[in-house]
């Protein structure tokens, strides 16, 4: 009788088990895929009944309605595409890790949504079209909904199609078109939309002059120094002190201007004791930090990790300050209208509607973030944490600025714009080494024509330009395409609706 062994039966229970496994990672995987998408339906959901909570029983409770879901689906849109620029830097530096990064993130971006985004909010919802001239507020609604529909179709088609656009040219070129579209060229604020336009050609320039500013001072103090280490352990926790008393003025005397007014001098003096808190309190940690390390730049990557986790927390608060309006900024004038109030621009944007865009961007953030980082992480793996530092704080100050003024800018652009100055800067400063080094190797030997090298790869030179020109296209695809196209469209959806409903 023929024997079977038994080591015969196992192969093939092991694949039975196999299979058995593969498939349980099959669902595991496809149930992973239709959590974010579940999470943001969950969402939308509830900001449909936080709206119908507080617009139910009025004129225009279904337009209201639409308007807030919309905003809140540009909110994660919003909130999922401008994260990589946010804390990417310290992601890619091994500062955070991903999970950190993003809490960070979508916490910085409600505060800054809820603390200071007001009065961009503001300039999208009343001071593009001039409301004063708006002679039906019925009208006006659907106008505001034709634009923000315009701006969700839009971005979702550059999503598709993986445009360069900027969410904020693309509301505030919807808001004009629709607003044109509707009232007639007459209720467009031009002045106030040039005003916007001047900001979005100066800020990349002024964020650029602040990260060479910020560059050029580290370079002096620290990196230019014999012993890096020990001007690191001085000067890092200064910069951090600084950073900390900064923020605290600022949000005391504009942060908290809507609940109480602070006076500039207890700002001031406010900000400059937590600053020097934060000095001290931080000595000690660049110390321990900096125990062991080499003294060579590598190591100067380590002690600017809390600077650039800091930073990206300052540029998250600022993004959320100002990137709030271009998700809500139509739903707010969507709902003085339907409660008569359309002409009153000094009333606060109603709370529950800037509920829903800050956490909007935080759902964004967090539901879309992780996928969206790892796709772009081999470009900010090589990031260096020093001039991740300068960028991430110029463009936070450049957009808070801004946003204090109710400018609504481009957070993309103006990160670029630094991250052109701090290359250029770079460029320069590495070259005059390089002369100064020629000239003292031709001052100590003759000259050898033999030795002469080329100062650089004619193919690497290409690359860089390649580079620097997507860049620069983006900014002006932003600039030609967005803007009329956004206009375009809203001012069709508008006819359209006018044709249905009006």
């Amino acid at each position: 009788m023929t024997q079977f062994p038994e080591n015969r039966k196992k192969p093939t229970l092991d694949k039975d088990l196999d299979k058995m496994t593969r498939v349980e990672e099959a669902v595991n995987h496809l149930g992973q895929r239709f959590v974010a998408p579940g999470a943001a339906l969950l969402f939308l959901v509830v900001t449909a009944l936080v709206a119908s909570s507080y617009a139910g029983g009025t004129p225009g409770a279904v337009i209201t309605l639409a308007a807030a879901i919309i905003g809140a689906y540009m909110a994660m849109n919003i909130g999922a595409k401008d994260v990589a620029n946010n804390v990417g830097p310290a992601v890619g530096s091994k500062a955070l890790p991903l999970t950190a990064a993003l809490i960070i993130a979508a916490i910085c971006e409600v505060f800054g949504a809820l603390i200071t985004g007001g009065n961009v909010v503001e300039t999208i919802a009343s001071g593009i079209v001039d409301v004063r001239t708006v002679p039906d507020p019925h009208v006006f609604a659907w106008a505001m909904l034709g634009a923000i529909l315009a701006a969700a179709l839009l971005v979702n088609l550059s999503n598709l199609l993986k445009a360069p656009i900027s969410t904020t040219h693309s509301i505030v070129g919807a808001v004009a078109g629709a607003g044109t579209a509707a009232f007639g060229v007459g209720a467009v604020d031009w002045a106030s939309l040039m005003g916007i336009a001047l900001t979005w050609v100066l800020t990349p320039f002024i964020s650029a002059f602040f990260a060479v500013a910020l560059l050029a001072f580290i370079n002096q103090v620290i990196i230019g120094r014999d012993d890096k280490i020990d001007a690191a352990r001085k000067w890092v926790p200064v910069l951090l002190g600084v950073m900390a008393g900064v923020m605290t003025a600022y949000l005391m005397r504009f942060g908290l201007h809507r609940v109480i007014d602070v006076p500039s001098g207890v700002s001031l003096a406010t900000g400059l004791a937590v600053g020097l808190i934060a000095w001290r309190l931080c000595i000690p940690l660049i110390r321990n930090q900096s125990e062991g390390l080499e003294n060579r730049n590598q190591s100067l990557r380590t002690l600017f990790q809390w600077p650039l986790i800091f930073a990206a927390a300052l540029m998250s608060f600022g993004h959320g300050a100002n990137d709030v309006s271009n998700a809500i900024g139509p739903v707010v004038a969507i709902v003085r209208a339907d409660y008569g109030n359309l002409n009153d621009v000094f009333a606060p944007a109603p709370q529950w509607v800037m509920l829903i865009g800050a956490f909007g961007l935080s759902c964004g953030i967090l539901l879309f973030g992780p996928r969206l980082i790892r796709l772009v992480g081999e470009q900010i793996t090589k990031l260096n944490p020093m001039r991740g530092f300068c960028v991430s704080t110029s463009t936070a100050l450049t957009v808070l600025t801004a946003s204090h003024f109710g400018m609504p800018v481009s957070t993309t652009h103006t990160a670029i714009g630094a991250v052109f100055g701090v290359g250029f800067f770079r460029e320069w400063y590495t070259a005059q080494g390089r002369k100064q080094q020629e000239a003292l190797r031709k001052s100590l030997a003759p000259a050898d024509p033999s030795t002469d090298e080329p100062d650089e790869n004619a193919s690497e030179t290409r690359r860089r330009y390649l580079v620097r020109r997507s860049h620069f296209m983006t900014i002006i695809a932003a600039w030609i395409i967005t803007l009329p196209a956004s206009a375009a469209l809203a001012a069709a959806l508008y006819a359209i609706i006018h044709l249905l409903f009006i």
